[in-house]
């Protein structure tokens, strides 16, 4: 299972926001670049990172952080947030970013998606953001009429091989991952599932690993020292 420590962006800021709320920001660190440093002496194969700014507008402001990063640490970086179209998703490719996800524009433009995959393939995944089975989009301001479920099968027949899952109910509130949705979607899809929200606790990881995760996004527990990342590395990832 790939284990994935999350940078939330935000003003350039490292942040992680609860149950996804604007107005409920926490800052860890004004250095993504340092915050990486401690991911990689850990032992970190992977880097996850949202641009929220441009998660909520559809507008970029954190690409120089995220091109930084990729520079100083060749190490591979999916990234989302703000990506709308196809000039979005090439300029993140042109930077480095090993697998750009596609969020909103999954719901609202999903062509989007299956050129994009057309072009790009595996570089190309999708984030599903839930709210009670719903999708929620726009920096998970607005909840759509799509369920989780039927998004991801529909994701599948485009081609798309990894879909990050998070339970925005759980995200940032430390009280372990929806573990029933995330089964669910491996089981009814077949495709590569990254669980995120709420994973706190080894026991959490467990049953992530258990039921088939591809991958887990590790964020607060991590800020918070719920988790140390080598431990959870060396055990999970490296097995």
């Amino acid at each position: 299972m790939r284990i994935f420590p999350a940078i939330d962006l935000k003003n350039g800021q490292c942040v992680r926001l609860k149950q996804g709320r604007f107005d409920d920001v926490t800052v860890y660190g004004s250095d993504p670049v340092a915050m990486v440093k401690d991911f990689v002496a850990a032992g970190a194969s992977y880097i996850h990172m949202v641009d929220l700014d441009g998660a909520r507008t559809g507008t970029g402001y954190n690409q120089d952080a995220i091109k930084r990063i990729i520079d100083t640490f060749h190490i591979p970086v999916q990234t989302g947030g703000g990506i709308r179209n196809m000039r979005d998703i090439e300029e993140k490719i042109s930077i480095g970013v090993s697998r750009v996800i596609i969020g909103t524009a999954a719901v609202d433009n999903p062509d989007l998606v299956k050129e994009a995959v057309k072009i790009y393939g595996d570089k190309i995944a999708v984030g599903i953001d839930a709210v009670n089975g719903m999708v929620a989009t726009h920096g998970w301001e607005k909840i759509s009429d799509v369920s989780a479920v039927r998004l991801c099968n529909q994701m599948a027949e485009y081609g798309v091989k990894t879909v990050i899952y998070t339970d925005i109910s759980k995200d940032g509130m430390m009280i372990g991952p929806n573990i029933e949705t995330t089964k669910e979607l491996i089981d009814k899809t077949g495709i590569n599932i990254i669980a995120s929200g709420g994973v706190t606790t080894m026991t959490d990881l467990e049953k992530v690993d258990k039921i088939g995760s591809y991958g887990v996004i590790i964020g607060k527990a991590i800020y918070q020292g719920a988790l140390n990342l080598q431990e959870v590395i060396q055990r999970f990832e490296k097995k």
